[in-house]
C-alpha cells in the first residue's frame, strides 16, 4: 500500500508542478507533511537542502528521500 501511495503522491506533484523545481516545493510539502504526515517539517527543511546540495532535479531528489526514507529502495524506484 505504501508503493501506491508514494507512486501517487509524486504523480501528482509531477502533473501538477508548473515552474520547475522551486514550484513544486510547496506541493511537496503538502503531500508529505500535511497529507501523509511521512516527514516532520524539520525533516522537510533538511530534505530540501539536501535535495538543493545534490546533483538533479529538486523534486526527482525529493521523491528518492522519501522514498528511501519509508520504503528502501523499492521505495526509491516508486517514488
Amino acid at each position: 500500500m505504501i508503493y501506491l501511495q508514494l507512486f501517487l503522491s509524486f504523480l501528482q506533484v509531477g502533473m501538477f508542478s508548473v515552474g520547475g523545481g522551486y514550484a513544486a516545493i510547496p506541493l511537496i510539502q503538502s503531500q508529505v507533511v500535511e497529507q501523509h504526515g511521512w516527514l516532520t517539517m524539520q525533516e522537510f527543511t533538511d530534505l530540501v537542502t539536501i535535495a538543493e546540495m545534490t546533483p538533479g532535479p529538486i523534486t526527482v531528489n525529493s521523491a528518492t528521500f522519501v522514498g528511501i526514507r519509508m520504503a528502501g529502495i523499492p521505495g526509491a524506484l516508486v517514488a
